[in-house]
């Protein structure tokens, strides 16, 4: 049903939005006519230029559109399934090792996130960036569990191909996967970084390939490489889709106008980025510290859940606060599964232990901090002053009873805390649904 709602919402009334981004949906044309600008990602059939991105999402779009034809489903299409994939890679990650549950929470919280709904609705290359990044991570669960490089090794590919996608982006989920395997996979110290320096193999390889294709074949016979100074994929990805991102100013590509808001820890909360990806970050943060100081002198699969996740959202939050070049709102999409994951993995921790006052507070707190700040949010845009008082009322109220330790009103109180915390964000996704870009 997870699979079906998600697939539904993504897909209802696609055309809506046209062609979504005229740019890549051209270059996705190119690569319905010509095989060369297939390859490349060109902009036109006759290879003049290419996008200022890696093809890997033009290559998706273009095959679709070589199959179904040019029209707007083809071109997006690919994006909705790949969220709907992406929901599907985040609960079987989640499940593996917090339960079902929590898995369903956390593909819920995904699906519902609104720039998940929009930009798995659209055409640009985050949608495959977020669905080869969630399903890193459930190989790299995969891998922790037996200590397998073979599954470690797939993540590399996956996130190899993540950089022909958005490039230096997909490395961004790099530190948790590491950290997870290091601390928590059941082998010794050097079999652990062997299989760590084979996956870092895998990904240079799966990444490098095309690099070493686009340096090697002739300049005269190829398009430019759009967004580069010297027409090479390795200064794309360093200048203009790397330090330039980082940095900004003006001689770094892409140092370009913020649309983000201005840079700081509170960035993620602004008014740019908050109604895009915040509804769940205060629970996110409240489950990361509280799963934190659970597992300090600890291990097992839990700790190792805030390890990954947590280092998910942390580097990649932190990374979009405080970045001083070009971005945009929606950037944060590739923040969804990382909020999704530790909003459903700590909620589970903390019910389990329920009968402890401090992690009954723990849950109160999430649950009131999602209330409080859905509200917020809501009143930002003035919409639907029922939905923003009521959800908040039954939220505190949800909040208020489950600090007492009494299973029957607890699971009363679970119940309505999940649906009106997640009341504001998910209608407002809906909204998001129904509005073309």
């Amino acid at each position: 049903m997870l699979l079906l709602g998600t697939a539904v919402l993504y897909l209802w009334d696609l055309s809506a939005s046209g062609w979504g981004n005229s740019f890549y949906a051209a270059a996705a044309q190119a690569g319905a006519q010509s095989w060369k600008a297939w390859l490349f990602g060109s902009l036109d059939a006759g290879n003049a230029i290419t996008v200022d991105k890696p093809p890997a999402a033009m290559w998706v779009m273009g095959l679709s559109a070589r199959l179904f034809g040019v029209n707007s489903w083809a071109i997006l299409a690919p994006q909705a399934l790949m969220g709907v994939a992406s929901v599907w890679f985040l609960y079987a990650a989640v499940k593996r090792w917090s339960g079902q549950a929590a898995g369903l929470v956390a593909g819920a919280a995904l699906a519902l996130t609104p720039v998940a709904v929009l930009m798995f609705r659209y055409d640009n290359p985050d949608a495959l960036l977020v669905l080869l990044m969630t399903a890193g991570a459930y190989t790299t669960v995969r891998a922790v569990e037996k200590a397998s490089w073979k599954w470690l090794a797939l993540t590399g590919v996956l996130l190899g191909f993540g950089f022909l996608t958005k490039m230096m982006q997909a490395f961004l989920v790099l530190p948790g996967f590491a950290l997870v395997y290091l601390l928590a996979a059941p082998a010794g110290l050097g079999r652990r970084l062997r299989d760590l320096l084979v996956a870092g193999a895998a990904l240079v390889v799966s990444a490098g390939w095309y690099v070493a294709l686009v340096s090697l074949w002739p300049a005269s016979s190829r398009p430019y490489i759009a967004g580069s100074t010297n027409n090479t994929l390795w200064e794309l990805a360093l200048g203009y889709n790397g330090l330039g991102r980082i940095v900004g100013g003006s001689g770094n590509g892409g140092g370009g106008a913020s649309f983000g808001g201005s840079t700081g820890i509170g960035r993620l909360f602004g008014s740019s980025m908050g109604l895009e990806i915040s509804w769940l970050l205060p629970a996110a943060l409240i489950a990361l510290v509280a799963g934190v100081a659970l597992t300090w002198r600890r291990t097992g699969f839990l700790r190792a859940s805030i390890l990954m996740w947590g280092g998910w959202t942390l580097v990649t939050g932190l990374t979009f606060s405080f970045m001083s070049g070009t971005i945009h709102p929606y950037y944060t999409v590739a923040l969804a599964p990382g909020i999704a994951a530790l909003v459903a993995v700590g909620g589970r921790a903390m019910w389990e232990r329920r009968s402890m006052l401090c992690a009954r507070g723990v849950l109160a707190g999430m649950v009131g901090a999602t209330a409080v700040w859905g509200w917020v949010l809501l009143g930002r845009i003035d919409w639907l002053p029922v939905l923003r008082w009521g959800s908040l009322v039954l939220g505190l109220a949800a909040a208020l009873v489950l600090l007492v330790p009494l299973r029957r009103l607890a699971v009363v109180a679970l119940t309505v805390a999940i649906l009106s915390a997640g009341a504001g964000g998910a209608a407002y996704a809906g909204a998001t649904a129904t509005v073309a870009p």
